[in-house]
C-alpha cells in the first residue's frame, strides 16, 4: 500500500512541476532528440552494414584454398592418434575407479 501511495504522489508530483518547468522540460527533449537519433541512426546503419555484409560475396567467410585430398591423406594419421587417446582415457578412468573403491 506504501508503494502504492509514493507511486501516486510522485506522478502528482511529477506533473505539477512539468506546469511549473514547461520551457526547461522542452529544451531538455529538444537537446536530447538529437542525440537519439544521432545514436539510433549510428545503431541502424552498424546493423544495416553487417547485414549487407552477411550478404555480400566478398566479406563471406568461407575458407578459400580448401583441398579436401589433404584431410584425406591425414585421416588415418589423426584416427590412430585419437584411438590411442581414447585407450589412455580409458585406462586413467579404471585407474581412478580402482583408486576410488580403495577410499
Amino acid at each position: 500500500m506504501a508503494v502504492f501511495v509514493g507511486g501516486i504522489v510522485a506522478a502528482v508530483l511529477g506533473v505539477i512541476l512539468l506546469l511549473i518547468w514547461w520551457v526547461p522540460f522542452l529544451q531538455l527533449v529538444a537537446g536530447a532528440l538529437p542525440l537519439t537519433l544521432l545514436f539510433g541512426g549510428i545503431i541502424a546503419a552498424y546493423l544495416g552494414f553487417d547485414e549487407v555484409k552477411d550478404k555480400l560475396p566478398y566479406f563471406s567467410k568461407q575458407e578459400e584454398g580448401f583441398s579436401p585430398t589433404k584431410d584425406t591423406e591425414e585421416a588415418p594419421q589423426y584416427k590412430e592418434e585419437a584411438d590411442k587417446y581414447k585407450a589412455e582415457a580409458e585406462q586413467l578412468k579404471s585407474e581412478l575407479e580402482k583408486l576410488k573403491k580403495e577410499e
